[in-house]
């Protein structure tokens, strides 16, 4: 399954669009509050609940990312392109199963457990050989790749709505919904599959003969990499700054329509779903706008934008988002601009402290920060508002807590960001000679 080496001549701008084609697919994760309303309605389900299988599958992205990174680097891209296509689909077609018979811990389990193994593997996929292709500007690749990933509920989100106004929103429509979404993805993914290439040596083609080499500067091993202070601020870092952006997303529809119910002009199950759409544009957005910024200001910079005007775009909701919709659909793209921008950003500044020796391993392990905050964020917002709820409020009241814990979340990512030095020189691997760094990047690419 050892992906085919680029010919002489050949693109290295077409190794975006394959990546691409795996993140717009498994990016349908974000979609996933569109179809809460009807599993609680259809199944009888609790907030906290329907977000089970979203938060199980962000855990499994992060546990099979850092467990399957290494194989990913061995086993090469299309390897793990084809065992994303089959997880993510797969998950798709036992949740339809779960639903059509009602049984929901089927759909925990293929959503949740089988899907997120996709989830994870696929997202881990391109990154090396991204950064490999492109070590002259590594956020601006891994940020179009990545923001593939933000932008796939751009198009599910209105998809997924439009099937279950079509199919019904009770436990068929569900059913059929998660049918279409199984095949479709499986399809669109293939492309990415047959399209991927690896570069030939350490210098990637189209960079020039004096293009910067993938295998010059500093290198560190993962498993000197995860031994290092560096390796866990960031961890830090990434799970405070993806807790406070899951947190909205993943009871985006719900949330909107809970802040403006008692309002004038309360938001419709529709504009609901627009509003998660608006949130993936955002995401995307932040995916290739914020990680190319970065390429000119810097990663500890730009992360220090994401944290602490993330911070007060949190405290401008809570103070004043019940009393207009302009300013609340507005702090809420930044937000989420910023929790896209942030996953696109953390491969380049992993490039940047660790080099690209090991890039992807230590990326997937990484990840378990993103577990960890798929656990958080929801349980966080859901647990709270369904507190809250059982209390007698409604409204905004049910999330003025959880927007004050996620801004101190976001000061702890900032301080951990502020911690950020270079590795020490005892971590680094001695730089490969010539002939050696052709055989490394051949062995990494196979």
């Amino acid at each position: 399954m050892s992906p085919p080496i680029a010919p002489p001549g050949w693109s290295r701008w077409l190794v975006p669009p394959a990546a691409l084609s795996v993140h717009l697919s498994i990016g349908q994760a974000y979609a996933w509050s569109v179809f809460k309303p009807p599993l609680e309605s259809a199944l009888g389900l609790s907030g906290t609940q329907s977000a089970l299988p979203f938060q199980l599958g962000i855990v499994m992205l992060g546990l099979s990312a850092a467990f399957g990174g290494t194989l990913v680097e061995r086993n090469g891209p299309r390897w793990a392109m084809t065992v994303a296509l089959v997880c993510f689909s797969s998950g798709f077609l036992i949740a339809s199963l779960g639903a059509v018979t009602e049984q929901y811990w089927l759909i925990v389990f293929g959503y949740g457990f089988v899907g997120g193994i996709g989830l994870g593997i696929g997202y881990i996929s391109p990154v090396s050989t991204l950064i490999k292709w492109f070590p002259d500007r590594p956020g601006m690749a891994t940020g179009i790749a990545i923001m593939g990933f933000g932008g796939g509920a751009l198009i599910a989100s209105p998809w997924s709505a439009q099937m279950l106004e079509s199919f019904g929103s009770d436990s068929s429509g569900i059913a059929l919904a998660f049918l279409v979404h199984g095949l479709s993805y499986a399809v669109f993914m293939s492309l990415g599959v047959l399209l991927v290439r690896v570069p030939r040596a350490d210098r990637p083609a189209g960079t020039g003969a004096s293009g910067p080499s993938a295998l010059a500067g500093v290198q560190v091993s993962a498993r000197s990499a995860v031994r290092t202070p560096q390796f866990w601020c960031l961890w830090v870092i990434l799970c405070m700054n993806v807790t406070a952006g899951i947190g909205i997303l993943e009871k985006a529809a719900p949330m909107i329509k809970d802040f403006f119910a008692d309002s004038s002009t309360p938001v419709s199950v529709s504009a609901a779903a627009g509003f998660v759409a608006l949130l993936s544009a955002a995401n995307m957005a932040g995916r290739i706008g914020w990680s190319s910024t970065s390429d000119l200001i810097g990663r500890k910079n730009i992360y220090r934008v994401y944290l602490g005007v993330g911070a007060l775009m949190y405290a401008s909701i809570a103070w004043f988002g019940d009393s207009s919709k302009p300013l609340f659909i507005l702090c809420a793209l930044v937000i989420l601009s910023f929790y896209g921008g942030g996953f696109a950003t953390i491969p380049a500044y992993l490039k940047d402290l660790f080099g690209t020796y090991q890039v992807g391993a230590i990326h997937g392990r990484l990840l378990t920060a993103w577990s960890t905050a798929g656990v958080l964020g929801p349980l966080i917002v859901n647990w709270i508002a369904d507190r809250q709820e059982e209390a007698g409020k409604h409204g905004s009241a049910l999330y003025g807590l959880s927007f004050y814990i996620m801004i101190g979340l976001l000061a702890i990512g900032f301080v951990a960001n502020e911690l950020v030095r270079p590795v020490h020189p005892r971590h680094h691997i001695p730089a490969p000679a010539p002939k050696e760094a052709d055989d490394v990047q051949r062995e990494q690419s196979v």
